[in-house]
Order: structure tokens, then sequence, then C-alpha cells
């Protein structure tokens, strides 16, 4: 059932500029019509056209906010009908009309849709037995913004999300200016207020930034920092537990020292970049250079 919904997900990808039908979706299924819009949407949280419908205004906004296309070529591009068809959607998913959103970015919810993948065994990993390697390298942090989103008292993602719910990344990933990708921090204590989250969700903008903040958001100012930058080796998304555990046990294992430096846990957020099977499992732990002599 869930390779069905896998292949009506990349059918969609892949058919994102044309007309998608009921039909075509139940071919890349290989069920009837009533059979793969059921587990379309018990798999993925929504109707078939309604989860088209929010991918392409998303898409749709990224087009907007970072090209020069004008507004009625946008909605004819992702197949809506007209201007005033596209404008009503777009107004009713976002707030706020393309022509708006086009002559001012701003940050705003995007619709990212996780696929939909097989599972194998709890506990099985690609590995299989195999030592993991690891890609390690330092990296420096310039003075920056971060505008992130504060929990209570979340320690890691799950229970981020479980606190402030798992709407923040669509926002982050509309934010115009951002220097790098968004990314999950932990915030050591002597950098984040009392009675707030160790773990956020935030994304690093330059200290000029002076964009709109989403209600709900704040932006902190972090000083310069070096970082130690672990990227583990790629693997199947539907493993990514077992490979982000292995990958952040050998970080936990390592010796900065090695290297010439120390950690240095007060200086700066340790960030996790989005987990994505193609690229591995990609965290940054702040670093200071050890003291000669």
């Amino acid at each position: 059932m869930s390779e069905a919904v896998k292949r009506m997900q990349a059918h969609i990808l892949a058919h994102l500029h044309e007309e998608i039908t009921t039909e075509s979706l139940a071919r890349a299924a290989g069920y009837s019509a009533w059979h793969a819009k059921r587990v379309f949407r018990q798999l993925t949280g929504l109707p078939p056209f309604e989860y088209i419908r929010r991918l392409r205004l998303s898409k749709a906004a990224l087009v907007l906010r970072d090209g020069s296309a004008n507004v009625l070529d946008v909605a004819l591009d992702f197949e809506f009908d007209s201007h005033a068809g596209f404008t009503r959607s777009f107004s009713r998913e976002f707030g706020l009309t393309p022509s708006q959103y086009r002559r001012q970015p701003r940050p705003i919810p995007l619709f990212l849709p996780y696929p939909v993948d097989p599972h194998r065994k709890k506990g099985e990993s690609l590995m299989n037995g195999k030592t993991q390697a690891i890609f390690v390298q330092v990296i420096d942090r310039p003075a920056r913004k971060i505008l992130l989103k504060r929990g209570i008292a979340a320690h890691d993602y799950f229970a981020y999300c479980e606190e402030v719910g798992c709407e923040v990344w669509g926002m982050l990933c509309s934010v115009k200016g951002a220097l790098y990708e968004p990314a999950g921090f932990w915030l050591p204590e002597n950098l984040r207020p009392a009675g707030s989250s160790e773990y956020v969700q935030g994304v690093e903008l330059p200290l000029d930034w002076n964009g709109p903040v989403p209600a709900g958001f704040e932006l902190a100012e972090f000083g310069p920092a070096q970082m130690m930058l672990f990227q583990g080796e790629p693997y199947e998304d539907e493993d990514f537990l077992a490979e982000i555990e292995a990958v952040v046990s050998k970080i936990d294992a390592f010796r900065p020292e090695t290297h010439g430096f120390e950690w240095a846990k007060e200086a700066a957020p340790r960030f996790q970049f989005e987990p994505r099977g193609e690229r591995g499992y990609i965290e940054a732990r702040p670093v200071r250079p050890l003291k000669s002599g």
C-alpha cells in the first residue's frame, strides 16, 4: 500500500505543471481509482487533489519569491485556470494575494510533504554491521541573526513537534535572504531565556536582515563561531532513525583534540540540517582551538 502511495507522490511531482487526473493517479498506483484515493488519504492525511493544490501553491510561491514572472504566467504554469482562481486559492492558503507576496515576500507556511516509504523491520539498518564513514570539517559561522520559534521544554525534534507542531519548517523554508537552509538548533543554557526550550527550529540570516517576523517567532542574535561539522554516508530515507543514531553515537565519541580543537558547548548553538538520505545526516557542534603550550 505504501509503495502505491509513493508512486502516486512521484507521479504528482513529475507532472506538477501538467493536468493530473484521477485515472492517471490510479494507473501510477496500480489500483482502482476509488482504492487509490482511499489509501492516498490514509497515508498522507489529505485527499489527492488537496495535496496537489497545496503543493502547487507552495511551489508557485517560491517562483514568485525568487523570479520575475508575472502572476498570470505562474498561475497558468501551475495548472490554475485563471488569475482570479489562483489569487483566491493563494489567499486562502497563505493569507495574502500572490501580487502582494511578489512585491514583498514574507515568511509563509509552505506545504512540504514527506514521501511515504515502506518501513523495514524496526532497528534494521542499511549499514548491516559495516562501519559508517563520517566526513569531518571545521567551518566558520559569521555573526548572524536566527529567526526561530521556541518551545517550552523540548530537548529534541520529536518533543519539539509535540509542543510546537510540525508547521514551523514550512514557514522557515519560505524566508527570503537566508544564509543557509533551515535547521534544528540546540541552544546552550547561557544563550536561551529561562523557561524556554533547548531545542528550537530556525533559519540563519544576515545581521542586517529586517524582514517581517511571523507571529510566534522571534529574532535572536549570535556572535561568530567555529563549528565542527559531521556528515554521514547516504542512506535510505525509511532507515533515517537508525542511521542518525549511528552517526550521533560516533559524534559523541569523537575527540576534537586530535584535530587541535576542544568542544565549546556554551559558545554557539549545536545544529542539525534536515535529514535527507541522499546526502547523509549532517550535524555541527561548536569548538574552539586548543591553546598552545
